[in-house]
């Protein structure tokens, strides 16, 4: 059942939301939470660790001065990505036991967005390095456009279009 504060009758008066303390829906949040910031973590650490690997490569040498210029923004970005996603562990670990799981879950929940959005940025800048790199043709820039859009579309658009179509207003 959705976190939600009228049922599907219509009736703003009736809950339809888990019958859970403050506690409980935190533990619970904390839960969901943590099985989302694994997926996540796993895409931007392989991302990552193959980004560090990229400057010791013969091929390093050849790039122009754009594309090592966009590939040191990339290693940045997944190094600042890696940060974010990681952040809701570090937190959890360091308030454990002090009675604060719900604003520790509201925080891990704001590094976790702010750890999708980085990663776009990261997984889009690779992209362009890596097509660029690959075709040395001008419509690279578009093909990274429309990924970017389907990347907006499935991390973003359809989960903010579900929430406003089925949350209660």
């Amino acid at each position: 059942m959705a976190d939600t504060d009228a049922d599907t009758t219509g009736d703003p008066d009736r809950r339809k939301g888990r019958d859970e303390t403050e506690d409980e829906r935190a533990d619970r949040m904390w839960t969901e939470l943590i099985q989302e910031v694994r997926v996540a973590q796993m895409g931007v650490q392989i991302l990552f660790g193959f980004l560090l690997t990229v400057v010791f490569t013969p091929k390093y040498d050849d790039l122009s001065d754009t594309d090592r210029t966009i590939y040191l923004v990339t290693v940045v970005l997944g190094a600042v990505t890696t940060g974010a996603l990681i952040g809701p562990v570090s937190l959890h670990r360091l308030v454990s036991g002090r009675r604060v799981k719900p604003h520790a879950v509201r925080w891990a929940s704001r590094l976790t967005l702010l750890g999708l959005v980085l990663l776009l940025a990261t997984t889009t800048a690779s992209l362009l390095l890596i097509l660029r790199v690959a075709t040395h043709d001008g419509f690279v820039p578009y093909l990274v456009a429309g990924v970017v859009l389907w990347y907006l579309l499935c991390w973003f658009g359809i989960p903010l279009w579900t929430r406003y179509r089925h949350a209660s207003r």
